[in-house]
């Protein structure tokens, strides 16, 4: 590409990336709550199917009152209370609660506007050692709009600023981790306004959750993408004095596997899609589109941005013509070396550290109730507890039962036959002809026993009216569950697809890209059993969440493959020339120092998910940043190099045959040499 073209295509991106923006910004997405329900699920319908009786158009937001000493209501404090609402008391006398209908299709600023006003009236014309806790459905979806408003605008401030301390670390330079960090600061926000965009305009719901994420992984995989890319063009410059010259080849070197690590990426997250869950199908669209955005910044803004600058741009570690390449020295080629003279022995340990390691998602729990999705203190889930505290499990937010008034009578027997249910009473009729009962369970909210007893009510009331529909938050939480389970089992085997479609793409050979996504899986498993662990014994979380495994093991499998693409496609460079054993460390010493950092920022990205409020971000952030630093330091540093050693030149047929090159000692532990004119792909 011609230097006047490149800045042509560079002034285009951004001239049309200016455009989105002003178009294209003003979203509110970032505001709204995870929707974890499919619309199919049953208590989706059922909640749908409210809007057809009296009042189901609105929804209760629940304020609950107590003393601030904790003793029971005094009498003036009931006749204060009565003045303003019709309330319940508690049995025990120390609480009473009342109901406020909100309209139900609040979402986003207008119900954290709602919440907020509520809240800020409750008080009011109440004595002042009462206090007032708003909760209910309403005030938690509220409370986890509300706990994103400013945090994302934190999470890029925080992310900012590890990405430029790690890129200062990394090329011991003032000034060159701002370019890269510029470029990548303005990809990230114009992927945030685009995958916004692409996902509403497929009909998809946006989150602060889902836009977090996205900013994670265009940050990290940005980064990723500008590393190599500035790594191979220092490589250049020691081969090259023209700087023009040497990024021109680094571009057109790296520009590969930047493209095919992107596209393993991008592929993988599609398969979100697969998803019931209409959170996670949006993420996969919102993330897949900002990474395409990061890909192309990095491979049309960045090469002119640094070739303004020139070596200059190094100071004071100015690449000099001549240096010996980072494939014949350094400690990646020392650490390469001694994996590959006891390949057997490393990848025997090493395999086994990481089985070992998996043994940790045999005693991870896994599923977070309602109140256990924040952490950090929310009025909803405090004014739960108090509720649960003070009446009885289940009054104050009832099971939802909805079928036809013809079979009213054989309904409510089923219901009341139902083992765990306490009560049911009608709660009115439709004209549409259905009636609708209001059923109180004798569980704990969203336990294990309100499951059973939901899926007990659901078979009861289906064996009399087949079109029945059982409803509410313990049987939105039973669907929540199901679905995740029901995403795992569909989506991961296709991101497995993806991953081994692209690689036997990209590699041609039979064997490698088995091994290779055999081996980043057991990585990713690894991960999660040592970050499951380390979420409920050291983190002190009650569980994993229910999307926390599908999305930790999706990044992990698709960001680790990104590291194998660095390093196969360097190795299969080198392997026509030097052979297997010395094709691969060659590979690993002029990659090791970029991956590595690669692996360290992108480690420490994730990591800053744990600004954000939710447990579940938190924890994929945990599980992914150890999933990486175990890929990079374990996976692509020793077991590949160590395989790819002990198999030898098979591990590429037939992209490279044996033929191609000669073997002094049978092909797996000699120097190889091509055949002259050997084609080397």
């Amino acid at each position: 590409m011609s230097r006047r073209l490149s800045w042509v295509l560079a002034l285009v991106v951004i001239a049309v990336s200016g455009a989105l923006m002003a178009l294209l910004s003003g979203d509110d997405s970032s505001q709204r709550s995870p929707v974890p329900v499919p619309d199919t699920a049953e208590s989706s319908r059922a909640n749908e199917m409210r809007a057809q009786f009296p009042g189901g158009d609105e929804v209760p937001a629940i304020i609950v009152i107590t003393r601030n000493d904790g003793a029971r209501l005094d009498a003036a404090d009931l006749a204060a209370i009565e003045k303003k609402w019709r309330a319940q008391v508690s049995a025990d006398g120390e609480a009473a609660l009342t109901v406020v209908p909100l309209q139900a299709d609040l979402t986003g600023f207008a119900l954290g506007d709602a919440i907020k006003a509520l809240r800020q009236s409750a008080a009011d014309g109440l004595p002042q050692d009462l206090r007032t806790e708003v909760t209910g459905g309403p005030a938690f979806g509220a409370d986890i709009a509300n706990s994103f408003s400013g945090a994302n605008i934190t999470l890029l401030a925080v992310t900012a600023a590890v990405v430029a301390l790690l890129l200062i670390v990394t090329y011991r330079s003032p000034v060159l981790w701002l370019v890269p960090l510029a470029v990548i600061g303005f990809a990230d926000r114009v992927a945030a306004v685009v995958g916004t965009a692409v996902a509403s305009g497929l009909g998809m719901d946006p989150d602060g959750s889902t836009s977090g994420i996205t900013s994670v992984l265009v940050f990290g995989a940005g980064t990723n993408y500008a590393l190599l890319l500035i790594s191979r063009y220092r490589e250049e410059l020691g081969r090259n004095a023209n700087h023009h010259d040497a990024l021109d080849t680094a571009v057109r070197r790296a520009g590969p596997a930047i493209i095919a690590s992107n596209a393993t990426v991008v592929l993988a997250l599609l398969t979100l899609l697969f998803a019931s869950s209409p959170s996670v199908r949006s993420l996969g669209v919102q993330a897949a589109a900002g990474l395409v955005v990061a890909a192309v910044f990095v491979l049309l803004v960045l090469p002119p941005a640094l070739a303004v600058f020139g070596k200059r741009l190094f100071w004071p570690f100015v690449p000099q013509t001549g240096t010996k390449p980072l494939t014949d020295s350094g400690i990646w080629h020392r650490i390469a070396e001694a994996v590959a003279k006891r390949p057997g022995r490393v990848a025997i340990v090493s395999i086994a550290g990481l089985a070992l390691l998996c043994t940790g998602l045999l005693t991870t729990p896994i599923g977070l109730s309602q109140t256990e999705q924040f952490r950090v203190q929310a009025e909803s889930v405090s004014g739960y507890e108090t509720l649960a505290k003070h009446f009885p499990s289940g009054l104050t937010d009832p099971t939802r039962v909805i079928g036809a008034t013809d079979r009213a009578t054989e309904i409510q027997q089923a219901i009341t036959d139902t083992p765990g249910v306490v009560s049911a009473a009608p709660a009115g009729d439709s004209p549409e002809g259905l009636s609708q009962w209001s059923v109180v369970l004798d569980a704990e909210p969203a336990s294990e026993a309100a499951f059973e007893a939901v899926d007990a009510l659901r078979d009861s009331v289906h064996s009399v009216d087949p079109d029945a529909l059982v409803g509410g938050s313990d049987a939105s939480a039973r669907d929540a569950g199901a679905a995740a389970e029901r995403d795992r089992f569909v989506v991961i085997p296709a991101i497995l697809v993806v991953v081994l479609a692209v690689l036997y793409v990209l590699l041609r050979s039979a064997l490698a890209p088995l091994i290779l996504v055999a081996v980043t899986v057991l990585s990713a498993l690894a991960a999660l059993g040592l970050g499951g662990w380390a979420s409920v014994a050291l983190f002190g979380f009650p569980a994993l969440d229910n999307t926390a495994p599908l999305f930790a093991f999706l990044f992990l499998v698709a960001l680790g493959v990104d590291y194998t693409i660095f390093l196969v496609t360097r190795a299969r460079e080198e392997t026509p020339e030097h052979g297997t054993r010395d094709g691969i460390v060659r590979a690993v010493s002029a990659t090791g120092a970029v991956i590595t950092s690669a692996g360290i920022v992108l480690a420490a990205v994730f990591c800053v998910l744990g600004v954000l409020p939710l447990i579940v971000l938190t924890q994929v952030g945990i599980i992914v940043g150890l999933g990486i630093l175990l890929d990079t330091f374990v996976v692509r540093t020793v077991i590949i190099p160590a395989l790819f050693t002990l198999i030898g030149p098979a591990i590429w047929w037939p992209a490279l045959r044996s033929g191609d090159y000669r073997s002094s000692d049978g092909g797996t532990g000699g120097r190889h040499r091509a055949r002259e004119g050997a084609d080397p792909h």
